[in-house]
């Protein structure tokens, strides 16, 4: 399951945008705080992909993806487009790895093609927020980001409630 790029050209097909959305549906359903609450409907789901997808054909954006033998398991992207004094910076954003594909490597894959990516495109440092206590927060630092803080109630759980997020990054 080796990520790759999906190519800006050609766009995302509804296949891939259908795909996309139910690794987003399920990390959802598992607890995942991306900025989703449960229950969250497939077709917003959809919209959100297809939001990306935009961003992803302009440049913006760029996704990278992870396959199984049944379509997309895994995702990340990168935010290329900053302010005009960021222009070494990117934002990683919705690394989200299916529950199925999980324990396999897969996010350290995705978050390591990421960084390659980040450099290809003449980005030298990398900034994140995720969850804070969220196995996400473990799996960075694990991977070497710098913790910089954590914004106690700064996001809802899916299924409610508080959370916490720690910001990090990577310089490249």
């Amino acid at each position: 399951m080796k990520p790759r790029r999906l190519d800006a050209q050609e766009g995302l097909t509804e296949a891939q945008i259908e795909q996309l959305a139910q690794v987003l549906l399920d990390c959802v359903a598992g607890g995942a705080s991306v900025g989703f609450m449960q229950p969250l409907a497939p077709e917003k789901a959809r919209a959100f992909w297809r939001r990306i997808a935009a961003d992803v054909s302009t440049g913006a954006r760029a996704l990278l993806v992870a396959e199984d033998a049944q379509g997309i398991v895994g995702t990340v992207h990168l935010v290329l487009d900053q302010p005009d004094n960021q222009p070494h910076r990117a934002d990683l954003s919705k690394m989200l790895v299916h529950r199925r594909a999980r324990r396999q490597g897969l996010g350290a894959a995705l978050m390591g093609a990421a960084e390659d990516l980040a450099r290809q495109c003449g980005k030298t440092l990398l900034v994140l927020d995720t969850a804070t206590g969220s196995e996400a927060e473990r799996l960075y630092a694990r991977l070497g980001w710098t913790p910089v803080g954590v914004i106690p109630g700064y996001a809802l759980w899916p299924e409610g409630g508080a959370c916490g997020t720690t910001l990090f990054y990577r310089a490249l």
